[in-house]
């Protein structure tokens, strides 16, 4: 692939030289001034390569380009060569404190121009590449920073015997009441690294613990005043700890964990402990973990105790049952208490053992899903709460399954709507969700999705969903979710539920109604010939008789009674076959007033005729009803659609030839008949 530069100038020829110079080699675009340039940056910066910039342009010149270019941050990623007729060293210098890499003057040369513009092209590409080196070193560094703050974490709570979330729990209060702080005093000064450095480093507050013997750490009753003595010292030895690691000077996320671990117990009344800080001698990071890991320990269930509502916490810590805290945490904490349940929430994996946990997590790791950097992990966590939300306000089923876990989450709102939980182990066992959506129809989903492929993700199709006891139609679109080209390296599934019930029913009635005849209800001609096609194909041993109907001199009745009780009499008729065939016949309206049956036999069809025959011989309303019936019999006259209509129709036209009101068995002596049906009506 070429790499693109865009030349930009006002004059046409300075231009067009350029572009036959460059041209052979790279992929060429132009602006005959700032204006354009810039209004090309907008859409292609991340595309170009290079720029060629002339500097005395009307509309806007070189150097208002190049000083847009600082703004937006263009400069550092794309090389401009300024070219000019200017010599003066004023304007050479401007160009290059506005970050131009190099100034060619005119008139220039070909290879003057080929040459400086490889050379730029190179460097900063060997740029990028070391820029790419010490970007990767810094990932690694982050990575491994964050995977030994989760082992050691891990450590510490296996032995504390507390749950798996704690860490968790902590690191996302924490975050919450750091953002809150910040915007209610501008006292205080974190930036957005300093914040995730801090939630970070929030994980080892009670790393200390691992020196607290098994006996005092697990006692399920109260600690004695000795005992007590012996678990405060904690604080203090999770910091020795950390002070003794090496370059706690020069990393920051030790020095921010030691404040945390060795003062995370002091309280703002100088009551707390090991040194009896008070006020904002406590760092905020301590403080603010403080809060979080009292909220916690309230909440959570311990050996010691069982856990409180998230009401009852709030008002013990606002009491000061707990010890005195920063006036201005607790009102962060009361702003973000009602949020607390749901973040948490929205962190945590509700409803699941601590084995399903443990099992998602290790086949996650086995498929390095979770190698990703703290920041990393952070946006994508952000993202995913963005998500969250905007599914929840969708008022839409959305849905993400991940193949190694087996874990199904649901949309907040999709799962109260369908009366599920969000989060799902083993779907395809789970009987919940087996209530609202049938095991065929997950089954026939779940093989669906594995038929895509990389190049072919998405999947569309319409099932029944029970909701609040009825089945209602649902259409999936679904997009399946692989870790590369291959078809073996499918991970998941993502997508949604999208009611159409009522367009479905709208769709079948219209369906319905387009293969029905409008007057008498029956199927009409169309409907009717594809459906005996179909019980033809699949007759097997079957045997069937095509009866065509043909109402004796109709056209008195229109005449003599008019044409609404004309209709009346064919209604009539209908209801009358209705009532004289099976669920599985067929029974059709094919013209004005003449009339198809198709029925099933079995060895003799006469009983079946002569019922229909003596059914259809009637009154109504004084008008006599009399009927000339044709048949032709499958498979002994043939198993062809038009060839049965035919023979029928030829049977039809031999009973009304031999007076009517009778009916005819089609044999090959009336072969070659008239096959016109009613032709004698006219």
């Amino acid at each position: 692939m070429k790499n693109k530069i865009l030349i930009v100038d006002d004059a046409e020829i300075n231009r067009s030289l350029l572009a036959d110079i460059l041209s052979v080699e790279y992929d060429i675009m132009e602006a005959s001034n700032g204006v354009e340039a810039v209004s090309l940056l907008n859409q292609y910066h991340a595309d170009l390569s290079l720029i060629l910039l002339d500097i005395v342009m009307p509309e806007m010149d070189g150097f208002e380009v190049l000083a847009i270019m600082n703004r937006n941050g263009w400069i550092q990623s794309i090389p401009v060569i300024t070219i000019s007729a200017e010599t003066s060293s004023s304007y050479i210098e401007h160009a290059y404190d506005l970050g131009a890499a190099d100034y060619i003057s005119r008139p220039f040369d070909e290879k003057t121009v080929l040459r400086r513009v490889s050379n730029m092209l190179m460097l900063y590409t060997k740029q990028k590449i070391l820029e790419g080196m010490v970007t990767e070193q810094i990932i690694d560094k982050e990575k491994n920073n964050f995977l030994m703050v989760e082992i050691l974490s891990n450590i510490v709570e296996f032995r504390n015997g507390e749950s798996g979330l704690h860490v968790l729990h902590i690191r996302v209060i924490t975050e919450m009441l750091l953002k809150k702080l910040l915007e209610k005093t501008d006292k205080i000064h974190l930036s957005l690294s300093d914040i995730a450095l801090i939630v970070n480093a929030s994980a080892l507050h009670d790393i200390g613990k691992i020196s607290i013997p098994e006996e005092i750490l697990n006692k399920p009753g109260r600690l004695t005043t000795e005992e007590f003595e012996i678990m405060k010292t904690h604080s203090a030895v999770g910091a020795q700890i950390l002070k003794n690691a090496p370059n706690r000077q020069t990393e920051k996320l030790i020095q921010v964990a030691h404040d945390i671990c060795r003062w995370h117990h002091e309280r703002y009344d100088g009551n707390g402990y090991p040194d009896g800080l008070k006020g904002d001698e406590i760092p905020i990071a301590a403080q603010v973990v403080s809060v979080a890991d009292v909220y916690d320990a309230l909440t959570s269930e311990r050996v010691y105790k069982s856990a409180y509502s998230h009401e009852k916490a709030m008002e013990m810590i606002l009491n000061g049952e707990c010890g005195a805290f920063n006036p201005l945490l607790l009102e962060c904490l009361v702003e973000v208490g009602d949020r607390i349940l749901k973040e948490l929430d929205l962190h945590s994996l509700d409803g699941m053992s601590d084995i399903e946990m443990e099992g998602i997590a290790s086949e996650l790791k086995s498929h390095n899903e979770l190698r990703a950097s703290n920041r990393t992990l952070m946006l994508l966590e952000q993202e995913r709460i963005k998500y969250r939300f905007f599914a929840s306000m969708s008022q839409e089923v959305q849905f993400e399954y991940n193949i190694h876990s087996d874990l199904l989450e649901v949309s907040e709102w999709g799962a109260k709507y369908l009366g599920i939980p969000e989060l799902i182990a083993h779907p395809e066992h789970n009987e919940e969700l087996a209530r609202v959506f049938n095991k065929s129809d997950f089954a026939d989903l779940k093989k669906q999705l594995r038929a895509t492929t990389p190049g072919g993700p998405v999947f569309s199709g319409s099932y029944q969903v029970v909701i609040e006891g009825k089945p209602r139609w649902f259409k999936v679109v679904a997009r399946t979710i692989w870790d590369s080209d291959e078809d073996t390296l499918y991970s998941g599934t993502i997508g949604k539920f999208i009611d159409i019930h009522e367009e479905q029913m709208e769709l079948t009635n219209l369906k319905r109604l387009a293969s029905q005849d409008s007057l008498t209800g029956l199927y009409n001609h169309k409907a009717a010939k594809e459906m005996i096609e179909n019980m033809i194909v699949q007759r097997e041993n079957k045997e069937y008789a095509m009866i065509l109907i043909d109402v004796d001199y109709f056209k008195f009745a229109n005449d003599q009674h008019g044409h609404i009780f004309g209709d009346e009499v064919l209604k009539y008729i209908s209801q009358k076959m209705r009532q004289n065939i099976r669920r599985d016949d067929v029974a059709a309206r094919v013209g004005g007033d003449e009339f198809l049956i198709f029925v099933e036999y079995r060895d003799n069809v006469m009983p079946q005729i002569e019922r229909i025959f003596r059914s259809l011989t009637d009154s109504f309303q004084g008008f006599q009803i009399s009927v000339s019936m044709g048949v032709a019999r499958c498979p002994e006259n043939g198993v062809d659609y038009e060839v049965l209509f035919h023979c029928a129709d030829q049977a039809l036209y031999s009973a009304k030839k031999n007076g009517r009101n009778q009916f005819c068995l089609y044999d090959k002596t009336i072969q070659g008949y008239l096959s016109v049906l009613s032709p004698m009506d006219n």
